[in-house]
């Protein structure tokens, strides 16, 4: 892990809520999806493909992601893109996650960086 890079702790968690959030602006294959997460973040987060492909399946599976094959970039590759139910289930995890942030802020703004006691 970089120095910058997010403890995977943190994001384990929230995975499907960070790949429908990348899926959010249209349709991307796999790749794309890495990308737009990767650069989104400033490199923070890093989503394997083998991290990757099984969270897609099963958002495929649960009906929030809609996939197709297509070749006409000249390679065969697979799209995902937000169902209906998709977009709502994204609208519900950035609402509990706002409001989960929310929560810690106030449980933490006591506390600074280093874990002692603010100074104000």
């Amino acid at each position: 892990m970089a120095r910058d890079d997010f403890d995977p702790e943190l994001t384990r968690g929230n995975l499907d809520l960070l790949v429908l959030s990348a899926l959010r602006g249209g349709a991307k294959y796999g790749y794309l999806i890495q990308q737009s997460l990767g650069e989104g973040s400033g490199d923070r987060i890093r989503l394997t493909a083998g991290s990757l492909y099984p969270i897609l399946h099963r958002l495929e599976a649960e009906g929030f992601v809609a996939a197709r094959w297509d070749d006409e970039t000249g390679r065969r590759r697979k799209w995902y893109a937000l169902t209906a139910a998709g977009r709502r289930q994204l609208t519900r995890r950035v609402a509990e996650w706002q409001a989960y942030v929310d929560c810690l802020r106030g449980l933490l703004a006591p506390l600074d960086a280093t874990g002692g006691a603010a100074t104000s």
